[in-house]
């Protein structure tokens, strides 16, 4: 057995006192001592992903209506390079996405639910601050008796769904894999108050997750993590949307995409990322536009910039012609981002969505290849890898056929769509309003009762004869329950000795907010900074 050392083989008596064997030497002047090496095992599996399964809700909006219902020609079609905008009614949420992509990956690749031996959800758009959404897709392994099934949450913005596949893909080349599937699920609905629909979204991704995988992870990766407050969402805000610092968020995203490139390019000791791989994939941001200035920016880092003097510009200062970059943008990432533009933001779904699109719009092409990815999430969290492609995965051929058979609507219902799903927010008690015909296949939520839970409907489809409950519903609260439910509700009377000292303690009320504002007006105009910082660049 290995010697286990004590905490006093490292101290040494000194003048009648314990003191450090070894002089202390700050952390910045120690040598890096580099880890063992990994296992070939590890790297020959080559694990990654072998499926990917898409879903995005039913309903849209034309971006050219949109901006003119709101007064801004060009600003969603021109601005932000968008086609369409899609979301949910109040009879999805990000649990109903997620059981349908999850079940329908399952059904459509033959994996049996026992086959399955770890699943991560990423997502930003939690429902509840202590159970899982991972839990709620687990009704449809219960179904099937199989409970033994891995992992839980990442949540992080929109590297959630990043940190889910990461961890898949770790478990898989582990000592701890025991050959079955890994599945990594991000799913997400973006929100935003009326008259800024061009930051809402949705969508939801499923990976199918394993070794000799058809889009197999390169050793190699970047991860750059910092503690920001570009974009948030605190415990007791009011509203569904977030607090946001548009141009900081920029910025902050900049740092993160520097930091990787630098960081990438010195471990594999590749002088210049984009002329070393076919194809690149980055976060969304708020749209198209902010990809192709991501995209300007790794240029400039590849080929040199002009010398700041008050730090970095955030539209393109690089050295390369920006004929050539625009026309590497549309060669190797406009391929990526043609589904994104029929959708809109995405939150952890983003980047995996344009990874289907990627594989639909280049599809044979991309065998052999190598594709670099770049996924960010504010607050904030960032990682750069690199998929080789040795084959093509299993992957939705024909999704624009899907997008064209949505219910689209008029900006005024869309935006009244929209806000009935952004009013669940912090609701109890309800049964949930059906917009539109619900397609086959599809989970869909029926409620949520007086404590919270939420019952799914899995609408049938005779085509689509997928496993699972028809109906994830809680098992039933006993009349002792529902009474405590009841009594637990109510407001807690507050009696006048303690209104007093609560108000001694609290601090100075904030100043009453303009003639007509509103919480939601404070919202819109940090949404607005966003959006003009976008068309600044």
């Amino acid at each position: 057995m290995a010697h286990q050392p004590k905490l006093e083989d490292d101290l040494i008596e000194r003048d009648g006192q314990l003191k450090p064997r070894h002089k202390h030497i700050p952390e910045d002047e120690r040598p890096f001592k580099r880890l063992p090496s990994v296992p070939d095992d590890a790297i020959t599996r080559r694990a990654g992903i072998h499926a990917l399964e898409v879903y995005t809700p039913r309903h849209a909006v034309k971006a050219t209506e949109l901006e003119k219902a709101h007064g801004v020609d060009g600003k969603y079609t021109q601005g932000l390079m968008m086609q369409e905008f899609a979301g949910p009614g109040e009879d999805e949420d990000p649990v109903s996405l997620a059981l349908t992509s999850v079940s329908r990956l399952l059904w459509r690749y033959r994996v049996k639910h026992a086959e399955v031996g770890m699943l991560y959800v990423g997502s930003e758009s939690l429902l509840d601050r202590a159970k899982s959404i991972k839990s709620g897709v687990m009704s449809l392994f219960e179904e099937h008796g199989h409970y033994d099934v891995e992992g839980g949450d990442t949540y992080n913005a929109c590297y959630g769904g990043t940190a889910a596949l990461l961890n898949v893909t770790n478990w898989v080349t582990s000592w701890a894999w025991d050959g079955r599937w890994g599945i990594a699920v991000a799913t997400d609905i973006a929100d935003a108050p009326a008259a800024y629909r061009f930051m809402c979204g949705a969508s939801c991704v499923a990976m199918l997750v394993g070794v000799d995988a058809p889009l197999y992870f390169q050793r190699e990766r970047q991860t750059h993590i910092l503690h920001r407050w570009d974009f948030y969402k605190p415990i007791g805000w009011p509203t569904m949307a977030p607090v946001v610092d548009g141009p900081g968020s920029i910025d902050v995203y900049y740092e993160c995409l520097d930091a990787c490139q630098e960081g990438l390019q010195a471990k594999t000791g590749i002088y210049n990322i984009v002329d070393e791989h076919s194809y690149m994939l980055y976060h969304l941001g708020s749209g198209p536009k902010f990809v192709k200035h991501a995209f300007e920016r790794t240029c400039a880092n590849s080929w040199g910039y002009t010398a700041p003097k008050n730090g970095r510009l955030k539209k393109y200062d690089g050295h390369l012609r920006l004929g050539r970059v625009e026309k590497m943008f549309n060669d190797k990432v406009c391929p990526g981002l043609r589904l994104a533009k029929r959708i809109g933001p995405m939150h952890t779904a983003a980047t995996y969505t344009n990874m289907t699109s990627l594989l639909i719009h280049k599809n044979k092409d991309l065998v052999g290849k190598t594709i670099n990815i770049f996924s960010y999430g504010s607050g904030c969290a960032s990682t750069m890898f690199r998929l080789g492609v040795q084959e093509l995965p299993g992957y939705l051929e024909h999704y624009h056929d899907y997008l064209d058979s949505r219910d689209y609507h008029d900006p005024a219902t869309f935006d009244t769509i929209m806000g009935q799903y952004a009013n669940t927010y912090g609701r109890f008690g309800w049964v949930a309003r059906v917009d539109t015909k619900q397609r086959g296949g599809v989970f869909y939520l029926h409620e949520c009762d007086a404590v919270g839970r939420r019952t799914y409907h899995l609408v049938a489809d005779p085509e689509i004869k997928l496993s699972g409950p028809l109906v994830c519903a809680p098992i039933p609260r006993t009349k002792e329950q529902q009474a405590f439910d009841k009594e637990a509700m109510k407001p807690r009377p507050v009696d006048d000795d303690e209104e007093e000292k609560a108000d001694a303690k609290a601090p100075p009320a904030a100043p009453p907010p303009a003639a007509g504002g509103n919480q939601n007006e404070a919202l819109a105009g940090l949404l607005q900074l966003l959006a003009q910082a976008q068309q600044q660049q």
